[in-house]
């Protein structure tokens, strides 16, 4: 369970900035270092090493790297502005986040800011014959991890925001929130929780997206007052004054509840770390404008739900551990996996009715997912009769049709399903 400043560290570190801004203080401290210890190099090793050469290769290292910065920012743009018009926009956040390509464009500023410090501390005098020795042992040092650097850099651009790295980013992202739900996922329909009158409710003060619950320190507080602190709204729901985020059978005072309402965190937007709904949406909108008239490429829609098919089985394996497991007395609402399934499918049924490739794709898939755990039985194969009636009604030729109707009696009228 993540506390609400280990959530705001981790989102501190995902800055593009960050990893910029940090190499960029170790390139300059590297280059300033040689002043105040150039003393301790004796004047014949400074004279043998040739350190001299120095400055041309100052020179050199800050012309070549502004324009590998240049075309790293560029590259990086070009990435994202693609996923954002080919693929789906909330997919954007995952590239923007992608840790190769941090470390390389902080990498090629920190040295070009490298470099630059070092030509002027050369034009002021300041080094020394002897000071010269560490920033040439410094620069070498840089060269050697921007050629690491620029080879990784070079490897990873050939996939970096293509479809199929997106789909995997998305598949990683959804199936890493799922290994942090606090429950095991619920099964069928329930009846929406009842709050009991003489409960105090809390509601949030802002309107948007649950992003981060701090469930520790909930945990803390109903420790404290010695009553079950039940959460209503999660990482997966929207919120605004008129819901309730959670209700107390306890009295608060206006500190307890002012400690509640601090530990959701609401944003604008959605996230994927805590959300795994998310995740699916998210592979369902890249599958719907994949199976759009102006793309028609079913196979990157049929990548999306073998990918999707992949979370859900983690979804429903998933069992939490002692590190996942809610403190005691606080009540955290399971996700449904209905609506899991829905969030994936139903575009990709809706959009891809017309299709029998998809259409046959995902009947096997919701086969083979309550093949993991017949539990998902009724939510599998009502979301399978849905995908079914509209191909039914949108397949062209009778023998796709058909072919399609036998695969559906042959997966569900028996009552359970099999992998064909």
């Amino acid at each position: 369970m993540m506390r609400r400043w280990q959530w705001a560290a981790r989102l501190l570190t995902r800055q593009m900035w960050f990893r910029a801004g940090l190499f960029c203080v170790f390139a300059i401290a590297l280059a300033l270092a040689s002043a105040l210890v150039g003393h301790t190099i004796s004047y014949d090793f400074a004279a043998k090493v040739g350190s001299k050469s120095v400055d041309g290769i100052l020179n050199l290292l800050a012309s070549s790297m502004l324009a590998v910065t240049t075309f790293s920012l560029t590259a990086m743009v070009q990435a994202y502005s693609g996923a954002t018009s080919s693929i789906t926009p909330r997919a954007v956040q995952l590239l923007i986040d992608d840790s190769t390509s941090q470390n390389a464009l902080a990498t090629f500023l920190g040295s070009f800011l490298f470099a630059i410090v070092g030509i002027v501390a050369l034009s002021t005098g300041i080094y020394g014959n002897t000071g010269r020795v560490i920033l040439y042992a410094g620069t070498i040092l840089v060269i050697l991890i921007i050629v690491v650097t620029f080879l990784r850099w070079i490897q990873h651009i050939a996939r970096f925001g293509r479809v199929s790295d997106t789909i995997d980013r998305v598949e990683r992202a959804a199936t890493d929130a799922v290994r942090g739900m606090l429950q095991q996922a619920r099964f069928g329909v329930a009846d929406p929780p009842l709050i009991p009158g003489d409960a105090h409710v809390l509601h949030h003060n802002r309107i948007g997206r649950v992003t981060h619950v701090d469930v520790a320190e909930i945990g803390d507080v109903a420790a404290k007052i010695g009553a079950n602190i039940h959460l209503v709204s999660g990482p997966v729901h929207f919120v605004d004054p008129s819901r309730p985020v959670a209700w107390v059978d306890a009295k608060l005072d206006d500190g307890q509840a002012c400690l509640l309402r601090d530990a959701f965190t609401v944003e604008h937007q959605r996230t994927f770390d805590h959300d795994p709904r998310f995740g699916l949406v998210v592979l369902g909108e890249i599958a719907a404008r994949a199976l759009s008239h102006a793309v028609n490429d079913p196979g990157t829609a049929i990548a999306v739900i073998e990918a999707g098919t992949r979370v859900l089985s983690a979804v429903l394996r998933h069992r939490p551990g002692a590190d996942c497991a809610p403190p005691p007395r606080v009540i955290v609402p399971p996700v449904a996996f209905a609506d899991m399934i829905e969030d994936l499918f139903r575009p990709i049924a809706r959009d891809g009715a017309a299709t029998i490739e998809v259409g046959i794709r995902l009947q096997k898939a919701l086969a083979a997912l309550v093949a993991i755990d017949e539990r998902a039985m009724p939510d599998c194969r009502r979301e399978a009769q849905d995908a079914f009636d509209r191909g039914q009604g949108k397949l062209a030729s009778d023998r796709d049709a058909a072919e399609l109707s036998l695969l559906h009696r042959r997966l569900w009228d028996s009552g359970h399903g099999v992998i064909g």
